[in-house]
């Protein structure tokens, strides 16, 4: 039994997902590979921002080192997140490789500030209920975590969302 949620609208049209099951065919499977794409970058971002402060702290004598004091590792994902997913693409560099848009309830972007907001729940959600906002997905008719529907955002399947001209 699927969990009822409120109707997502762009001009007049539900994102239904017994009237358009091709949004979110497949989704979950896609959504875990596009984030573990997104963890890999996200490394690789975090490492090049940890040598950027140690070339900072030899030239400043040391000084540069504080920075390590700063949760770095957090705001370069923050950042990551806000950027891409809040970003023109609506997506991660993971979800564009896995064909994935993230979309408001009111069908636009979701914007670089409610993008930071929904990665700051996610880790605050997997950190309290881990493993159990991705049964929540299973039991949602529109694949949502529980961050997603905390923001009111919904992951879909871009090619047919572009195909129908939203």
């Amino acid at each position: 039994m699927a969990v009822s949620e409120p109707g997502f609208y762009v001009a007049g049209e539900l994102y239904d997902p017994a009237r358009e099951p091709e949004l979110y065919a497949g989704v979950l499977g896609r959504r875990m590979l596009a984030f573990i794409v997104d963890v890999v970058l996200i490394g690789l971002f975090d490492v090049v921002a940890a040598l950027v402060v140690v070339m900072l702290g030899i030239v400043t004598f040391g000084v540069g080192w504080f920075l390590f004091a700063l949760p770095i590792f957090a705001i370069v994902g923050v950042l990551y997140v806000a950027l891409t997913l809040g970003g023109p693409k609506a997506a991660t560099p993971g979800m564009r490789l896995m064909g994935l848009t993230i979309r408001a309830s009111d069908g636009s972007r979701i914007g670089p500030i409610l993008a930071g907001i929904h990665v700051i729940l996610y880790w605050a959600s997997i950190s309290l209920l881990t493993p159990f906002i991705l049964l929540i997905a299973l039991f949602s008719n529109r694949k949502r975590l529980l961050h997603d529907m905390l923001i009111g955002a919904v992951v879909m399947n871009r090619a047919p969302l572009e195909a129908s001209g939203r």
